[in-house]
């Protein structure tokens, strides 16, 4: 992942006040929501034709800037349901998170008139910020992935607040309750909120607990479209099986499972969600998705960055907690699981923890010929000299933590029996992909073996940087000979749908606001995924499994050409 992809660090943990806004408005002076003047405009009586013209030429203003305007492919496609009336509040909303990618995809939400009338935005933080709203400004016009409008913004900022204090005392809480009270009075959110989490995990347990204890949220909570109590806890959920249980107890003591939102931004990414559209949506892809047809499935997670400063905290993580038991374990399930009976978000979850459960463990003696781990050295990235990790700061200068991980695994049921899933990913790798390749087998009786170009079929399904799918397969080459060639057939999302498509945490915060819990990880599913991962870590110490080194720039170890010999990894 690139710098602006990567998720940025979250807040501090958060001396009790509210801020009101400081531009000196009172705010009995302020203007209608972007929403309230819409809806006004509809109402009967009121004079539409004055109000269509701007209305329709902002539309085709940002069709044009998405690169939708006249796009075929876009006819029909129906408009998407606002969200109901919330109040969103962000526990940690002086870091990185808030500003890079929270209060940007609010924004953008806004700008596609996806947000309600009756919505706001408080911030709790420790640190003093009676600027708050100035400086989120600041921050959606440097990382918006849309261009700020002036008039969007303020309505916007009519509806954001900031309330400072502690996460362990009671007078936040209690400071937040009245700010949330008048936000129901003047902004018209209804009691409804959504608790965004961007802090450190040790500090989840006592937010939560501070929220209930105020009766802010509760077990019985409302959790409907009239009103609702929801938590959005962000990565890790814990850092081993045990931690997770702990942190999953934690959260069950004060909500219910339907209103807890554990993200992953990566399942955000419109192609991951494309994963089961592709799948369940193309009646040419599913009969093939079988171990009859498919040799191995390969997956890559890499990315061209070290670790960018955060050496003490890559000492506690390592790659594999990091990526391999969220993101990359995330994408196996999408692409092995079974069809579920509904677009239902229990429905689809309970079909990615049977993926999980039916993961062969990788235990003992098994990690030696089934994981490569290793750490990048000095090497060459994008034509500048770049440092290996232990020469990072921070890093032990003996240190054992990966920055790659590669393994083979099995998922063992009827469809999967016997197709490995290799998977790799590591920082200061050659370029920054993210892919899942279908290999298929070769035809049991190939009339044209031994030519040039004749080579298996395979599905690429990229998933960022250039978003799209190729299918490889073998043509002839025009002339009076039978000379094949490999040729690849290629859909971009970019020229399909345009070039400016949501971030992921455009459209996660939306399905939160909306109720959808179907991108979002269940509790028994991050324990199954621990229960994968840890054997794993006991398997490395057990057997003094090495950590092999690999330069800077190259696409990672040698040792791990043996997972998929005797193919070879693909070169995004």
């Amino acid at each position: 992942m690139s710098k602006s992809d990567e998720k940025p660090t979250r807040g501090d943990d958060a001396t009790h006040e509210t801020k009101p806004r400081t531009d000196g408005k009172p705010r009995t002076d302020e203007k209608p929501h972007a929403d309230e003047k819409r809806n006004a405009s509809e109402t009967p009586g009121a004079d539409a034709s004055e109000a269509k013209p701007a209305k329709h030429d902002a539309q085709r203003s940002r069709a044009a800037e998405d690169g939708t305007e006249g796009n075929p492919l876009r006819e029909g496609m129906p408009e998407e349901r606002n969200a109901a009336p919330a109040a969103l509040v962000i526990f940690g909303a002086s870091g990185d998170l808030t500003r890079r990618k929270l209060l940007p995809a609010v924004y953008n939400l806004a700008l596609s008139r996806l947000l309600p009338g009756g919505f706001a935005v408080v911030g709790v933080a420790r640190r003093d910020k009676p600027d708050f709203a100035d400086s989120m400004r600041e921050a959606v016009d440097k990382y918006s992935r849309r261009p700020l409008e002036d008039a969007v913004w303020s309505d916007l900022a009519r509806g954001i607040s900031y309330v400072k204090g502690d996460f362990d005392d009671d007078a936040t809480y209690e400071a937040l309750a009245k700010e949330l009270d008048r936000l129901d009075q003047e902004r018209g959110t209804r009691k409804s909120r959504v608790f965004y989490l961007a802090v450190p995990p040790d500090q989840v347990t006592a937010i939560v607990r501070g929220l209930s204890k105020s009766k802010l949220i509760s077990p019985s909570g409302h959790d409907d479209d009239d009103r609702f109590e929801r938590v959005v806890v962000e990565k890790p959920f814990g850092e081993d099986l045990p931690s997770a249980r702990d942190l999953n107890r934690g959260l069950s003591a004060h909500l219910s499972e339907s209103q807890i939102y554990r993200i992953d931004h990566y399942l955000g990414k419109e192609t991951v969600q494309n994963l089961l559209v592709l799948r369940f949506g193309n009646t040419i892809f599913e009969p093939l998705w079988t171990r009859q047809h498919i040799e191995r499935v390969e997956l890559t997670v890499a990315e061209d960055i070290g670790v960018e400063g955060r050496g003490k905290f890559y000492e506690k993580v390592g790659i594999t907690r990091d990526i391999v038991q969220n993101h990359a374990l995330q994408l196996l399930t999408l692409v092995a699981m079974e069809p579920p009976s509904s677009w239902d978000a229990d429905a689809v979850r309970d079909e990615k923890v049977k993926v999980l459960r039916a993961l062969r463990p990788i235990t003992g003696k098994a990690v030696l010929d089934h994981t490569v781990r290793a750490q990048y050295a000095a090497g060459v990235v994008r034509g500048e000299k770049v440092p290996g990790y232990r020469e990072e700061p921070d890093v032990a200068k003996d240190s054992l933590t990966e920055t790659y991980v590669a393994l083979r695994a099995h998922v063992d049921n009827w469809r999967w029996s016997g197709v490995p899933f290799t998977l790799r990913t590591g920082k200061r790798l050659a370029r920054r992909v993210a892919e899942v390749v279908l290999h298929f087998k070769p035809l049991p009786h190939g009339l044209f073996r031994g030519r040039d170009g004749d080579q298996p079929n395979a599905l690429v399904m990229r998933l960022q940087p250039d978003e799209g799918i190729s299918l490889r397969f073998a043509a002839k080459v025009p002339g009076s000979g039978m000379a094949l060639r490999g040729v690849t057939m290629d859909f971009r999302y970019g020229a399909a749908f345009g070039s400016s498509t949501p971030e992921a945490y455009e459209r996660l915060l939306l399905d939160v606001l909306r109720g959808d819990a179907t991108l979002f990880t269940r509790s028994d599913e991050v324990e199954a995924q621990w229960r994968f991962i840890d054997p794993i870590f006991a398997g490395w110490a057990a057997e003094h499994a090495k950590v092999a080194t690999y330069p800077a720039g190259s696409w990672g170890p040698e040792a791990a050409d043996a997972l998929v010999a005797p193919d070879r990894w693909r070169r995004p």
